[in-house]
């Protein structure tokens, strides 16, 4: 993913439909579960646009496709409902990092900002503290892991941001996680500058010589 789109653009309107490099994406946002996902919109024959249907399910986004309003779980990127049901997308490796790391990385590249930037309060979230409501959610956790604590999935695997974050770089099954201060977290203060730095995390795997970024 080289196209930097702002966070507390997506916190707000969720979905973003572009073009990068040639291949269509939707860059999708769940606020609720803070789960920041892209997506190859190339299905079959098919290239889909996608909208937010306004409903959750798992306590996450239920995204819908224009052409056959089949429901899309956000988290998955799987059709749960309609036409396409059962089927997947496939995932882009994204960067979830702060707008000074952009600058530093991809120092020339545009950045998406709303056409009426002041048409909503972009440097806040109403979601302040969504993390303290741990204790209202029972799930059948592994030991030491909260609710709403911030993980790093691959697959059917995940890692606590905690663990990554003390050992600042973690190799495992192929995998090389990497982690770097600099970036607030963007549910912890009504006004985002004010979160603390929860750092950021990229996930690359070794199938050769050359590393490889992976979702």
């Amino acid at each position: 993913m080289r196209a930097p789109i702002c966070c507390r653009i997506l916190l707000w309107h969720e979905i973003v439909n572009d073009t990068v490099g040639g291949v269509p994406v939707d860059v999708s946002y769940c606020p609720l579960c803070n789960s920041a996902i892209v997506f190859d919109c190339r299905f079959g024959k098919r290239t889909l646009v996608f909208g937010n249907t306004g409903r959750l399910r798992h306590y996450d986004m239920l995204m819908y496709d224009h052409d056959t309003e089949s429901w899309w779980q956000q988290f998955l990127g799987e059709a749960v409902m309609g036409k396409l049901i059962g089927g997947r997308l496939k995932a882009v490796p994204p960067r979830l990092e702060s707008l000074d790391q952009v600058r530093t990385r991809l120092p020339y590249r545009k950045i998406l900002v709303p056409r009426a930037p002041t048409a909503r309060t972009y440097v806040t979230t109403p979601y302040v503290r969504m993390d303290a409501r741990a204790d209202e959610l029972a799930y059948d956790l592994p030991k030491g892991v909260r609710s709403f604590e911030r993980v790093v999935v691959v697959g059917d695997r995940a890692w606590t941001l905690r663990l990554i974050s003390k050992r600042r770089r973690l190799e495992t099954d192929g995998l090389i996680l990497t982690w770097i201060a600099g970036q607030n977290f963007i549910h912890d203060a009504k006004w985002i500058a004010f979160g603390r730095d929860v750092g950021s995390v990229t996930v690359f795997q070794r199938p050769n010589i050359s590393l490889e970024e992976v979702p």
